[in-house]
C-alpha cells in the first residue's frame, strides 16, 4: 500500500474520486497535485489536503491562485514544467495520472525515470507510446497500477495466476446511450453525454458513446498485459457489473465484479496489494440478477474499428489516431460537425499521414502535433 502520492488532474473526475478514496480509508498523504484551470475547486482541495507543491497550467490562472492561497506554504508551478515538478516531487511514492489527452504522457514518463510507481487512469499514455513506456517501467523497476475499471479488472483477474497462459482477455463495455439507437446521425452533444452508468468528464463520455473508449482501451490493455490483439475480445455489457474477464488455456474465466463505482478500482491501486475496507456502495445480487452480453456494432460505431486498424498498422499511428480523436471530440462538443462526422475525420487524418515506425517519443509527441494541425484545419464532407 502506498502512503504517498501526487495527484496529476486533481478537479477532474478521477482526481476528484482519487480524494473521495485519500478521505474515506485514510493513511495516505497528498504531496503534490494539479489542476488546468478550475483553481476555485483546486483551492478548497489545497486548503484541505496541504500539499507542498502544486501545478495550475494555465499560466494566468496560476497567477490568480498564487494570490488566493498567500497565506501558504505551497509553491505553485505553471505548464508542463508544473506537470512534471508534481509527477516527479520526492516526498511522492506513487503518482496518479488522471489528465485527460496526451499531455500526460510527458510527466508519466518523467515520473517512471525518478522511480515512481504509476497509478493510471491517463489511458493516452499507453494508447501512443505503449511499447516506450512499458520498456521504460521495466528498465527502471518500478510497477505500473491500471486504474481503469476495466484494466483493474483484468489486473485483478490475473492475481494468483502467474505463469498460466492468458487464451483471451474480455474487455467489457456499457455500450454507452446509443446502443439501442438504430441511426445516430442525428443525435446531439447533450444525447451523447447522457451515459446511461457511469460518471465521468465530458471527453471520455463522449468517446464511450462513440466506442472509441472501448477502442483505446484495447491498444492499452495490449501493451499493459503483453497480449497479442487477437487475445483480446470486446463484450458489450450493458449492465456494467462484470468489469472484465480474464480466460485461461483449460478453459477457467475469471471475472471481477462489482457496482459501476471508479473508486474501487482507484483504492486498488493505491492500496495493491491490500483489500482496505471503504464506505462505498457493494453489490446486491438479488438486485443486480440480469447480466448480458452482447457484440459490438462495428459498423454503427467505427471509431472501435478505427482503433483496432490503428495498433494494427502500428508505429506512431495510435498517436495519430489519438490526437485527431481529441480534436474531433472537441469539435463535436462545439457543435461545429456532427456525431458521425467524428469517425470520418479520425479516418481522413490517419488516411493522409505517414507512418513512423523506428520512433522514439519525440516522434510520438510530432505524430500526436502533426494530427492536431491536420484535423483541426480539415473539414468533413
Amino acid at each position: 500500500m502506498t502512503e504517498n502520492i501526487a495527484i496529476l488532474g486533481s478537479t477532474g473526475s478521477i482526481g476528484t474520486q482519487t480524494l473521495e478514496v485519500v478521505r474515506d480509508i485514510g493513511g495516505i498523504r497528498v504531496w503534490a497535485m494539479s489542476t488546468n484551470t478550475r483553481i476555485d475547486l483546486f483551492e478548497k482541495q489545497v486548503r484541505e489536503f496541504k500539499p507542498d507543491i502544486v501545478c495550475v497550467m494555465d499560466s494566468e490562472k496560476a497567477e490568480e491562485f498564487r494570490k488566493n492561497i498567500a497565506d501558504m506554504p505551497v509553491k505553485v508551478y505553471t505548464g508542463m514544467e508544473g506537470l512534471i515538478a508534481v509527477a516527479t516531487y520526492e516526498k511522492a511514492d506513487t503518482i496518479v495520472n488522471s489528465v485527460v489527452g496526451n499531455i500526460g504522457l510527458v510527466p508519466t514518463t518523467e515520473a517512471i525515470k525518478a522511480k515512481k510507481n504509476i497509478a493510471l487512469a491517463n489511458k493516452e499514455t499507453l494508447v501512443t507510446s505503449g511499447e516506450l513506456v512499458m520498456k521504460l517501467i521495466k528498465e527502471n523497476g518500478v510497477k505500473m497500477y491500471p486504474v481503469d475499471s476495466e484494466h483493474s479488472a483484468i489486473f485483478q483477474s490475473l492475481q494468483g495466476n502467474e505463469g498460466n497462459r492468458i487464451a483471451k482477455i474480455f474487455l467489457t463495455a456499457s455500450g454507452g446511450p446509443f446502443r439501442t439507437y438504430d441511426d445516430v446521425s442525428k443525435v446531439t452533444v447533450d444525447d451523447a453525454l447522457k451515459h446511461p452508468n457511469w460518471d465521468m468528464g465530458k471527453k471520455i463520455t463522449i468517446d464511450s458513446a462513440t466506442l472509441m473508449n472501448k477502442g483505446l482501451e484495447v491498444i492499452e490493455a495490449k501493451w499493459l498485459f503483453d497480449v497479442e490483439l487477437e487475445q483480446i475480445e470486446v463484450l458489450v455489457h450493458p449492465q456494467s457489473i462484470v468489469h472484465s474477464m480474464v480466460g485461461y488455456e483449460d478453459g477457467a474465466v475469471i471475472a471481477e465484479l462489482g457496482e459501476p463505482d471508479m473508486r474501487v478500482p482507484i483504492q486498488y491501486a493505491l492500496t495493491y496489494p491490500r483489500r482496505v475496507k471503504n464506505s462505498f456502495p457493494k453489490i446486491n445480487f438479488f438486485e443486480r440478477n440480469d447480466l448480458t452480453f452482447e457484440r459490438p456494432h462495428a459498423d454503427k460505431f467505427p471509431c472501435l474499428g478505427l482503433a483496432y486498424k490503428a495498433i494494427r498498422t502500428g508505429g506512431t499511428m495510435p498517436a495519430v489516431l489519438n490526437a485527431a480523436n481529441e480534436i474531433a471530440v472537441v469539435k463535436f462538443i462545439d457543435k461545429k460537425i456532427g456525431f458521425l462526422d467524428i469517425p470520418k475525420l479520425i479516418e481522413k487524418t490517419m488516411d493522409a499521414y505517414t507512418v513512423k515506425y523506428n520512433y522514439n517519443l519525440e516522434d510520438v509527441l510530432e505524430a500526436d502535433r502533426w494530427a492536431r494541425e491536420y484535423a483541426e484545419n480539415t473539414e468533413v464532407d
